[in-house]
């Protein structure tokens, strides 16, 4: 049995002035909103487990759907929201502060990390989805053999994590390339 784990494509809103922490929370809803660019040649590896997968799943945010259909041309898509990236807290101290998106985004996901989660699921809440998220991947691999996730970044590695907990072992590291595949296999 084998898992693998496909992160999105890069996204088409590129847009990198400095905002502050109130434009930043738009910023996000319109990068969630975007597709993903459409690539001329995607790795070899990420084709070939697409290829021979029993199922591919994404979460239910379109820059995971729309790169699971730009690699699959529509067939064998599941969405579940338990694949969905983690947000990102509200930040309600930075309104006079302007930083590049980057910047805000790596701010934030540290004091989210710390314990800091406003109006969002702690990093507790999204390790316990990550364990069921995994559970159910595992069930997905018993009944299809081959299961391929086209998910995010940071929530692919909780998901990573838990898997590694319940003894599969991965071929090679993580990494938060667009587009590479990163397969775990069964323990024996």
């Amino acid at each position: 049995m084998k898992i693998a784990f496909i992160r999105h494509g890069k996204s088409v809103w590129e847009e990198n002035e400095k905002i502050s922490s109130e434009q930043f929370r738009e910023w996000v809803e319109i990068y969630d909103e975007k597709g993903v660019q459409e690539e001329e040649e995607y790795p070899q590896s990420t084709i070939e487990i697409v290829a021979k997968s029993g199922i591919v799943l994404t979460s239910d945010l379109k820059r995971s759907q729309h790169s699971a259909n730009l690699l699959t041309r529509g067939s064998r898509l599941n969405s579940d929201g338990i694949f969905r990236e983690v947000e990102l807290p509200k930040c309600t101290f930075g309104q006079f502060i302007k930083c590049k998106p980057a910047v805000w985004l790596v701010v934030l996901r540290l004091l989210w990390m710390a314990g800091y989660s406003q109006s969002c699921e702690s990093y507790k809440q999204a390790r316990k989805r990550a364990k069921i998220g995994a559970e159910r991947l595992v069930q997905y691999a018993k009944k299809k053999h081959t299961v391929v996730l086209v998910g995010h970044g940071f929530f692919n590695r909780l998901l990573a994590k838990e898997l590694e907990k319940m003894g599969w072992i991965t071929y090679e590291k993580m990494n938060s390339k667009h587009w590479e595949c990163i397969t775990y296999e069964a323990p024996q």
